[in-house]
């Protein structure tokens, strides 16, 4: 069974995957597929958790592939802290693809937090509906880490050593805000 954390980025996904590092019957990757096109974008080995921000930009072909067949992480930082964070990081990555690529440069005077605001209402509605028929899904808070990692832990059979996966939790990985 795989598991797919989807998300916007900035929102602990990579501190995610650190803990996952610590399940033995899982693999877990973090944007580990990223260059790859066609079926191979998607080519997961079996029993691995993957984290990836632009799979929201690929839900209908990972519905294709994998339906209701895997399991959904939708992992949710406050929205206000996450577009703080993109803000940060507003002149590279996904925040510069969005505003160049999808608003073509945005219109005169559009603030960088204000996009950074649209880039997140879009990703969470992308992956909101892509999740409203599927059986295997929780929402994980990373407000909310400790209790959802547990939870998370139970709910797809986790074997490992639980402890250093939580303590993952209280390292910034990947950090700028």
């Amino acid at each position: 069974m795989n598991v797919f954390v989807l998300n916007s980025g900035r929102c602990g996904s990579t501190t995610f995957i650190q803990a996952c590092r610590h399940i033995d019957n899982f693999s877990a990757g973090h944007e580990s597929r990223i260059g790859r096109i066609g079926p191979e974008r998607l080519a997961y080995p079996p029993n691995h958790i993957e984290a990836d921000n632009r799979l929201s930009w690929l839900l209908g072909r990972l519905d294709r592939t994998y339906g209701d067949n895997a399991r959904y992480v939708h992992l949710i930082r406050e929205p206000d802290a996450t577009a703080r964070s993109f803000h940060k990081r507003r002149e590279m990555g996904i925040m510069r693809a969005y505003r160049e690529g999808i608003l073509l440069g945005g219109e005169p005077g559009q603030e960088p937090l204000a996009i950074a605001h649209d880039y997140l209402d879009t990703v969470d509605g992308n992956i909101r509906l892509f999740l409203r028929d599927k059986r295997r899904r929780m929402e994980f808070h990373l407000e909310n880490a400790g209790a959802d990692f547990r939870r998370f832990w139970s709910w797809i059979g986790a074997e490992g050593d639980l402890a250093q996966a939580l303590a993952q939790w209280e390292i910034n990985h990947n950090a700028s805000a």
